[in-house]
C-alpha cells in the first residue's frame, strides 16, 4: 500500500520529466534530422522516408538511431549524440509512432541535457549553428560540426579568424555548372563516365543533381559567395558561431 501511494505521488513528476525529455528530443531532431536531405519536420517525409505513424517500437528506433542503416544515408548517431540526447530523440520519435508514454533509459548521469561540454558564447553558437527557427538559412544546412548538420561542403580545416573573414570566406571549390542552357553555382561530388553528380547552390537547401556527362558542362570559378548563405545572422551571432567552431573543430 505504501509503495502504491509513493508511486501515485511520484507519477506527476515522472510524467513531467518524460514530457521535458520528449521536448528536448524534438529540439535535437529538428536540429539534426529535420532538413531538406533527411526527414521532414515532425517525422514527415523529406529526402528520407517519413518516421511518423509507421508503427515502430522503441527497440527498433533505438537500434536504428544508434547504429544507422548500412548502405543508406542514415548515419549512426551513437558516436555523435550523447546518451541523454540519443534517449531523448528516440523518445520523441516514439511519440510520433503512437507511444504516448515512451520509456526513457538515459544511462549513467541521467538528465536530458546535451552532453557536449560547451558554455557561454560557444554554447550560444551551437544553438545558432543549427537554429531551427531560421529554416534552411542556418549553417547546419550545408555544414556539419559536433554531430549537427549535413556535410554538403567539405569539412572546415581552419576556423576563420573573425566575422569579417567568415563573411568573405573564399570558396574555390564552388564551380559553375551549365545544364539545359541554365548556369548555376555547383559543388561537384563526382564526374564519371556514366554520370556527373553535384549540388546546385542556386537555392537553399542545395539541390542534389545527377546529369549525363555529355549534357552538363563544368567550368572553374563562380560568382557565388559564402556571404550570401549566412545573411540570416548578424555579426554578434556569427561571433558566437565562430566561438562554437573554435571549441569543436580540430
Amino acid at each position: 500500500m505504501t509503495r502504491l501511494l509513493l508511486f501515485a505521488a511520484l507519477a506527476p513528476a515522472w510524467a513531467q520529466n518524460v514530457q521535458e525529455i520528449v521536448a528536448q528530443g524534438e529540439k535535437i531532431f529538428n536540429q539534426t534530422c529535420a532538413n531538406g536531405y533527411c526527414h521532414g519536420a515532425k517525422g514527415t517525409a523529406g529526402g528520407a522516408p517519413r518516421l511518423a505513424a509507421r508503427g515502430f517500437d522503441q527497440a527498433f528506433l533505438n537500434a536504428t538511431v544508434s547504429r544507422g542503416v548500412p548502405g543508406t544515408a542514415m548515419a549512426a548517431f551513437a558516436g555523435t549524440l550523447s546518451r541523454p540526447e540519443l534517449a531523448a530523440v528516440v523518445a520523441y520519435v516514439a511519440t510520433l509512432n503512437g507511444i504516448a508514454s515512451p520509456a526513457v533509459n538515459l544511462g549513467p548521469g541521467g538528465g536530458a541535457s546535451p552532453g557536449t561540454a560547451l558554455a557561454g558564447e560557444a554554447a550560444r553558437g551551437r544553438e545558432l549553428f543549427s537554429d531551427s527557427v531560421r529554416g534552411f538559412a542556418r549553417c547546419s544546412t550545408c555544414h556539419e560540426a559536433n554531430g549537427l548538420g549535413i556535410a554538403v561542403a567539405t569539412p572546415m580545416e581552419r576556423v576563420p579568424a573573425d566575422v569579417r573573414a567568415l563573411r568573405g570566406l573564399a570558396t574555390p571549390q564552388v564551380r559553375t555548372a551549365t545544364l539545359d542552357g541554365e548556369s548555376m553555382p555547383a559543388l561537384v561530388l563526382s564526374q564519371g563516365k556514366q554520370r556527373t553528380v553535384f549540388y546546385d547552390l542556386t537555392s537553399s537547401p542545395p539541390v542534389l543533381r545527377t546529369a549525363d556527362p555529355a549534357a552538363v558542362k563544368i567550368a572553374e570559378g563562380s560568382g557565388w559567395r559564402h556571404a550570401s548563405a549566412i545573411g540570416a545572422y548578424d555579426d554578434a551571432e556569427l561571433g558566437s558561431i565562430l566561438a562554437f567552431l573554435r571549441a569543436v573543430v580540430r
